[in-house]
């Protein structure tokens, strides 16, 4: 018998030619992976290369994050001791130096990544990271000094104190949806306890106009880093707005003071900036954004009630201020609204629930 030894044909060839005596079985079905589908994101509309991850809905999380934003903003309530003794320094000079320092002192921990981050930035995100750098940290300082010199601090510590309805509001519309009502309720609730702890002082035209900018900044502070965080990350973001802040606090230190722009500090001047440099900026910062990270900002941003609350608590220490029923009263309502509008409480309570459901529907165990 005659046996062919040609190959058969291609199967792109059209049907292939099975010559073989033996009986013709069909091929296996091709196998079929299954991947696990990918972790939800929302998409900033402003960075669309850069997905924002999705809220956590992990309790331990949310307080994890919490804890970290609530640590950034008791430092920077406490630097408002501080201030009181830069009043005689250059404001532009001492934002510049302040910013300066702490751009180099975090140039260390992100020197060896920064470049490939850095590098696939578009124009509009460094825009965005100059306005971050321009309203809410040089222009939030010098409205608050602006706004104390015909305004008691009182003054623009409420109307900062606002800062989380602004966010609530803001954050959800520029993603395309509706406030989440515990984040608007927390923010009122962490609004009303500032400015219990604060009070209202005297004012005119003049420094209430200067502590609506002081909020406008605040406000800023949060959402416009919210699309640049996701691709620099905390210390990445932290080292370059701040380095951004110091040019900027230079030109304009060099603008209205010219030559006065910058002198030799006083020890006392020396010891407040460093440890605004330090402390306030290099720690609060990175814990700042590593908390918004894990939250989010309309949560994070509920933590800056306790900024007053925290400036009330070291008023005593220098002499500056008194801590009373008033300002007990008010850190307690900040506290609720925190833990309101941050998601604790509901995320504890589903989580009792969803164990109470597991015991109940659990099959009985047969006996034998």
């Amino acid at each position: 018998m005659e046996v062919d030894l040609k190959p058969d044909r291609p199967a792109f060839y059209g049907r292939s030619v099975n010559h073989s005596t033996e009986p013709h079985l069909p091929e296996p079905p091709p196998a079929v992976l299954h991947l696990p589908e990918p972790l939800p994101t929302v998409h900033h509309p402003a960075s669309a290369s850069a997905p924002v991850p999705a809220p956590p809905t992990s309790a331990a999380e949310i307080l994890r994050g919490a804890l970290l934003a609530g640590l950034a903003c008791v430092l920077v309530g406490a630097s408002f001791t501080a201030n009181s003794v830069l009043g005689d320094y250059p404001h532009a000079g001492g934002q510049a130096l302040r910013y300066g320092i702490a751009a180099l002192l975090l140039l260390p921990l992100v020197a060896r990544g920064a470049p490939a981050a850095l590098r696939p930035l578009t124009g509009r995100q460094w825009g965005r990271l100059a306005a971050l750098a321009a309203i809410g940290m040089v222009g939030f300082n010098l409205a608050v000094l602006a706004a104390e010199r015909s305004a008691e601090p009182a003054v623009p510590g409420v109307l900062v104190g606002c800062a989380p309805i602004m966010v609530a509001v803001l954050i959800p519309l520029l993603n395309g949806r509706r406030p989440a009502r515990p984040a608007v309720h927390g923010a009122l609730l962490v609004a009303g306890g500032a400015c219990v702890v604060q009070g209202w002082g005297r004012t005119d035209a003049a420094g209430l106009a200067w502590s609506v900018g002081a909020l406008v900044g605040e406000t800023g502070f949060a959402v416009l880093a919210a699309p640049v965080l996701r691709p620099l990350g905390p210390r990445l973001l932290s080292a370059v707005v701040c380095a951004v802040a110091a040019v900027e606090s230079l030109v304009l230190a060099l603008l209205l003071d010219g030559g006065g722009a910058l002198r030799v500090p006083t020890r006392p001047e020396a010891a407040a900036l460093l440890w605004q440099s330090v402390v306030v900026t290099v720690i609060g910062f990175v814990c700042w954004y590593m908390g918004m990270r894990r939250i989010g900002t309309e949560r994070a941003t509920l933590c800056s009630g306790l900024i007053p609350v925290s400036a009330a608590l070291t008023a005593p220490l220098v002499g500056t201020g008194t801590f009373g029923a008033g300002q007990a009263a008010g850190s307690l309502l900040v506290g609720v609204g925190v833990a309101v509008g941050s998601g604790v409480l509901t995320q504890r309570r589903a989580a009792r629930r969803a164990a109470r459901r597991t015991v109940r529907n659990r099959p009985p165990v047969a006996r034998g």
